[in-house]
């Protein structure tokens, strides 16, 4: 992956909560690039490394966002049937920073970083967070980048106290 993150200086917003399960849900902004901020967001915390700053965070969101439209046309016999519409059209759409990313992004975001991602969603009647999707569980199923998913396309980045400790995997960054 060409990018890194870079030390920072760690500050906490104020939106952000603690949802039980040792997990805080950190406010990611919605701008069209929260999937790939809050995956950011979570490689850079799972590596050691502090919380990027907003503007650092932007950035590593749209180096991730050209590596994953990039991974896409690396794996485009396998990954040409799941994304809606013309192959070609979704992948320069996909490029552009204002457009948002879903389920096929997550997975191509797993094998950019080599890395596992899940994902996490509320669920109201048990009050409680439940996973809802694993991606790259081919790279280990220890503690995971994780991200939080509100139902409505946003998606913010979850820590948990295990966020920061170093595996051979994470040294990469």
């Amino acid at each position: 992956m060409p990018f890194r993150c870079l030390k920072s200086q760690f500050s906490m917003r104020r939106s952000d909560i603690s949802l039980g399960n040792d997990l805080q849900s950190i406010w990611i902004p919605g701008d069209g690039r929260c999937l790939f901020r809050s995956v950011v967001h979570g490689a850079c915390l799972r590596s050691g490394k502090p919380s990027p700053n907003e503007s650092h965070e932007k950035e590593l969101a749209d180096e991730l966002r050209s590596a994953v439209a990039d991974e896409f046309i690396k794996r485009r016999a396998d990954s040409e049937w799941f994304v809606e519409g013309d192959f070609d059209s979704y992948v320069a759409k996909m490029r552009q920073p204002h457009v948002w990313g879903g389920e096929p992004e997550l997975l191509m975001s797993s094998y950019v970083l080599q890395l596992p991602i899940t994902v996490h969603m509320w669920d109201k009647k048990k009050n409680s967070l439940k996973v809802i999707a694993e991606y790259g569980q081919e790279y280990g199923k220890e503690n995971p980048i994780r991200v939080l998913y509100h139902g409505y396309g946003h998606y913010d980045a979850l820590q948990s106290p295990s966020d920061g400790l170093q595996t051979k995997l994470s040294k990469r960054w």
